[in-house]
């Protein structure tokens, strides 16, 4: 098993390297992100234990240090604040200390972008200085947020203009829940405080307010998570498991598993320990049924290939009929879109006994790009086929292909605007703020 290397602590050099496992060759990325020039810690992306032990270590005793830990927690992933003067159960005299020492990050909108059909897509900027995209997209029943992994990818699938680009660096954990919470900000999702929490102080370190405010998904716009933005999850795995766990605390963000899916490329050695340690759904990028054809558009076929994959997806703990695997079919014209294809989908579904489902994917084209989408009448051919033999197929419908947010088109719009230009709308964009 090729598994993420555990970064030391002690090593920040930032000339220092580290190996991610590409589909045929390691690629060396930076090692670390780049230390804040103010030395602040950014307390977004830890879990409550964490802040405790750093709250000890910045002076305060245990006691006190758990207790804080539990009301800034709150304040962070339940009420969603970005300013420690905001929390109101905390002391006037310990809210400068807070100020003084940490951060509460949320990543930096360049650029924001509405689609005529709704969809939005944000291109982010880190604090050292990487650019990468997420995209929200709204639906009569759902809301869905697609959350990048990485800045950039390795995989190199051929019909994705993500794939095209060189891989900089992973995501921190806070970097991938902050774009949850970004967009919750976008969207006015947080909740309220009670009758009891606003406006009110608390002198008192033993002090705890009454939280009044509970967060569902029920009438809200953003129900759903998909990884499914740029990189490749299970390459970035620690990272996305511990930023999950973070979405999926009910004292934190408090989103169900059930309304997250963790989609995969097929990095077989890394799914039963997501299965496992995250316990989100699956959704696998297929995209072809034959060796040839899935080695040539998804590369990483030439390490795992499609049986060795389907035979994880059979193992995947908790994939029932209820908790279906999600497999992913982009629909290129004259590549993997024929009734035989459609037939052998079908054959090795039933011979691996999958609780499954297809996504037909229309092909979302970019300049450059070496296929074709299939034309709509095949596309339909094709999803009847799959369906007649008991198997969910819908075809899903392109959103967002006019700013470039569809599936398979995320790529930075940093790459095609001068970084001139980008600093020059941010710099517009603060001074409309005021």
């Amino acid at each position: 098993m090729r598994e993420m290397q555990t970064i030391s602590e002690n090593t920040r050099q930032p000339a220092a390297h580290m190996p991610i496992p590409g589909h045929i060759d390691p690629v060396p990325v930076p090692r670390e992100v780049t230390p804040r020039e103010d030395g602040k810690i950014d307390l977004i992306g830890l879990p409550r234990k964490q802040i405790a032990d750093i709250f000890a270590e910045a002076g305060l005793d245990a006691k006190a240090a758990k207790l804080r830990a539990k009301q800034v927690y709150h304040w962070l992933y339940h009420r969603g604040v970005t300013e420690f003067e905001a929390m109101t159960d905390i002391a006037k005299t310990m809210r400068p200390w807070l100020a003084e020492r940490f951060v509460i990050g949320r990543p930096e909108i360049v650029e924001a972008q509405v689609s005529n059909d709704g969809t939005r897509k944000w291109l982010l900027r880190t604090a050292d200085k990487h650019d990468f995209e997420m995209v929200f997209i709204p639906d009569a029943d759902r809301g869905t947020l697609c959350v990048s992994s990485q800045v950039g990818c390795t995989l190199n699938c051929r019909f994705c203009h993500t794939g095209t680009m060189r891989l900089v660096r992973n995501l921190t954990p806070g970097e991938i829940v902050g774009q949850v919470m970004l967009a919750r900000d976008s969207l006015g999702e947080w909740p309220k405080a009670g009758g009891t929490m606003a406006g009110l102080d608390f002198d008192d370190d033993d002090s705890e307010a009454e939280d009044d405010g509970i967060y569902t998904a029920d009438g809200r716009l953003l129900t759903n998570i998909v990884m499914m933005g740029m990189g490749e999850p299970l390459y970035n795995f620690d990272n996305v498991r511990d930023a999950l766990k973070l979405v999926m605390d009910g004292d934190g963000l408090a989103l169900s598993k059930r309304r997250i899916t963790l989609s995969t490329s097929g990095v077989v050695p890394m799914m039963a320990r997501a299965g496992a340690e995250i316990g989100v759904n699956l959704a696998v990028s297929l995209h072809a049924v034959t060796k040839e054809v899935r080695d040539e558009i998804v590369p990483i076929n030439r390490k795992y290939g499609i049986d060795e994959l389907l035979q994880a997806c059979a193992d995947y703990p908790g994939a029932s009929n209820a908790r279906r695997i999600t497999f992913e079919y982009v629909m290129l014209k004259d590549k993997n879109d024929s009734d035989d294809d459609a037939r052998e989908l079908i054959r090795l579904i039933k011979q691996y006994n999958l609780p499954a489902k297809v996504n037909l994917i229309p092909f979302n084209p970019w300049d450059g790009a070496a296929y074709e989408c299939s034309t709509p009448e095949r596309i339909k051919r094709f999803a009847e086929i799959v369906f007649a033999a008991g198997i969910s197929a819908p075809v899903r419908t392109p959103r967002g292909r006019d700013i470039d947010a569809a599936c398979g088109q995320l790529k930075t719009s940093a790459e095609k605007k001068s970084r001139a230009e980008l600093d020059r709308l941010a710099e517009e964009k603060q001074a409309a703020l005021g």
